[in-house]
């Protein structure tokens, strides 16, 4: 049985409701016809409206009053979400396919039943299935079209050492990156730290060439307070946390209401990582900032930091869809993956090494000191 969305197994109860949810709705379909045509209109990167690839109409996405932004993206209360589930209408249910290699649950179109997963390029074969979560708030639309995309990450690519030839004939080529919507959660939370420790301070003993550095250290304790805003976790575990930290940071302020003509034309990821887990990953990224406020309090020249006890207090979230454009290389088995942060063009990927020209180099490099040793024999 699979994990709820909060991080624990439904009871009788709860699975009998969930059943009877899934029986009466069916998961959302994201198609917005044309009024001229009746293709399907896709949402146009950088811009407030949608077009068609057929005719080339398009049709503006009407803007939201001040008062539904503001509650449309009013984060909800963490604790009493994670002691009861939502309300029903802060939930969604929408039809995913899910890669065994790596993990992702990737939205799809109805009619689709087997598919490459975007993210590792893994074959993805699986029955219809369905994705019961927490309703995103907020969407942060794309700025960056495909063709950007793949410029940023050319430009990437060019500074890599020792790349394999065919890794360049790809970013020439005519493979698409895929634009995801990958799900965040974003957290709001009052901390106040208490704090044991030394400061240490340099001295110096002797003179000349008997010149030591030494450190006095002295006892420090004391309070930190620091309040974080939109502190943002991926929920899914489709990418290295690495890279994805590496693509920050995000400009929240183009946050705009969910609204689902700005997914149309590309595809959202299904949150993998629950609310508590997703807690706990950012409780331990304040951990990092804390600890950072606490050797800047202690002062001196180093700092020892036995104890910080921290409090939490306003702990409030949200769920964002933020975009990126992904691609996936296969070389010699392996699944290689990049990703561009559609808003900025920021480009972290894992890369493959070409042994043959390490190799190359390495034998180059032998034979120029080896060179340079007969130069300097003969002089």
């Amino acid at each position: 049985m699979a994990l709820g969305p909060w991080g624990r197994r439904p009871d009788k109860e709860e699975g009998a409701a969930a059943a009877g949810a899934r029986a009466g709705a069916t998961a959302e379909e994201r198609r917005f016809p044309c009024a001229q045509c009746g293709a399907n209109l896709r949402y146009t990167p950088g811009e407030t409206w949608m077009s068609c690839s057929y005719c080339g109409h398009e049709q503006a996405i009407p803007g939201a009053s001040a008062e539904r932004v503001a509650s449309a993206l009013a984060p909800m209360d963490l604790r009493a979400t994670l002691a009861a589930p939502p309300p029903p209408a802060a939930m969604e249910e929408t039809r995913v396919l899910s890669c065994t290699n790596c993990g992702a649950q990737v939205e799809f179109e109805p009619a689709v039943h087997a598919a490459e997963c975007p993210f590792c390029a893994t074959p993805v074969v699986t029955d219809t299935g369905t994705h019961r979560h927490i309703k995103p708030q907020g969407v942060l639309p794309f700025r960056l079209t495909d063709a950007e995309a793949r410029a940023a990450f050319a430009k990437w690519l060019k500074g890599l050492w020792f790349a394999p030839n065919g890794l360049a004939r790809y970013a020439r080529g005519d493979n698409r990156f895929t634009g995801i919507y990958v799900p965040y959660w974003s957290f709001d939370a009052d901390t106040r730290s208490s704090y044991r420790g030394e400061r240490g301070v340099y001295y110096y003993t002797g003179s000349g060439k008997k010149r030591r550095r030494q450190i006095r250290w002295s006892p420090a304790s004391g309070r930190v307070a620091r309040r974080f805003d939109d502190l943002l976790v991926m929920a899914a575990q489709s990418l290295p946390r690495r890279y994805v930290r590496a693509l920050e940071p995000w400009s929240l302020t183009d946050l705009r209401p969910y609204d689902a003509r700005f997914l149309s034309g590309f595809r959202a990821e299904g949150y993998t990582v629950p609310l508590p887990d997703g807690w706990a990953i950012g409780r331990a990224r304040m951990d990092e900032v804390i600890r950072g406020d606490v050797a800047r309090a202690i002062g001196g020249d180093v700092q020892r930091i036995h104890g910080i006890d921290t409090t939490t207090s306003g702990e409030r979230f949200k769920h964002l869809l933020l975009p990126v454009w992904v691609a996936a290389y296969r070389y010699r088995g392996r699944s290689y993956r990049f990703v561009v942060n559609a808003q900025t063009g920021q480009v972290r990927g894992e890369r493959p090494w070409s042994w043959i020209k390490i190799g190359l180099a390495v034998l180059l490099a032998g034979l120029a000191i080896a060179g340079f040793a007969v130069l300097s024999e003969m002089q």
